[in-house]
């Protein structure tokens, strides 16, 4: 499934390598990684260390230096990213296809308030001055359900709770108005209220917005539960790929792992633990 029958997907990715500097040599980090996504949300899974945070961060041209990385294909819409030079990546980082990093109180800038760092955002992209950058930065705010817009636009990254931190990240990988928005464990380090509130706003951002969007996670339960499509990931390559709804029946030993590893809750457990 990538959206609508017969549309384009607005991403594909064929042949997805990268290697990692060390001091042995390059270390294969990613093999022949291919998926395509549509208008949809697509959840890519697996284990810490897998591999799933250096795709998002191939497709931006955000892995270090020494890194390398090749594919047959990487396709935005009409654009070839594959081999495409730092400068050019730069025209699509942001305006085209963004990302959120897993935890916005770490990952935005501890120094600068909030709606100082949305203000850079948009006018990065947009010609605008200080007052209208103002404005479209607290639309953003609002447009991902920040209740007190004017509060968090003065406030620093440590001042907010892990729930409203992700939203103005949110808001500001917004800024451009993104075609792919690549989420990588947004919601990792929240409780599950926030984590129920942030999962609502990318929820609303694909089908409002017509966006597509991979979801990076380990969590296969709520993969499962939020996503269209899932992709599961094993030591640096794609092993499986089904519809979320049938996980159940995956067929890989990797992904029956993976679901049998799962934590239940077991009726009546306490009881008879109970001398």
């Amino acid at each position: 499934m990538t959206g609508n029958a017969g549309e384009a997907p607005l991403l594909v990715v064929d042949d997805l390598s990268v290697t990692l500097p060390s001091r042995g040599g390059p270390v294969p980090v990613l093999d022949g990684v291919g998926f395509s996504l549509g208008r949809e949300k697509l959840g890519l899974v697996g284990e810490s260390g897998a591999g799933k945070s250096t795709v998002g961060r191939a497709l931006l041209g955000l892995l270090p230096a020494g890194a390398g990385v090749r594919a047959r294909r990487i396709a935005l819409g009409p654009d070839e990213l594959a081999g495409a030079s730092p400068a050019r990546l730069r025209q699509f980082r942001g305006r085209r296809m963004a990302m959120i990093l897993q935890d916005a109180r770490h990952a935005l800038d501890p120094v600068m308030t909030v709606g100082a760092q949305i203000a850079e955002a948009v006018r990065a992209h947009a010609r605008v001055d200080a007052r209208a950058a103002r404005r479209r930065g607290l639309a953003l705010l609002e447009s991902v359900h920040v209740a007190d817009a004017a509060r968090v636009w003065r406030a620093y990254p440590h001042e907010l709770s892990g729930g409203l931190g992700q939203r103005a990240m949110i808001a500001m990988m917004l800024a451009a108005e993104p075609e792919v928005l690549i989420a990588d464990e947004p919601t990792s380090a929240l409780d599950v209220i926030a984590r129920a509130g942030v999962l609502r706003v990318l929820d609303e951002l694909v089908a409002a917005r017509g966006m597509g969007l991979l979801l990076i996670s380990h969590d296969l339960h709520l993969v499962g539960r939020f996503c269209d499509r899932v992709l599961v990931m094993q030591a640096g390559r794609i092993v499986e790929a089904l519809a979320a709804g049938a996980l159940d029946q995956a067929r890989h030993p990797y992904t029956r792992a993976l679901l049998a590893a799962r934590p239940r809750l077991l009726a009546g457990a306490h009881a008879r633990a109970a001398p």
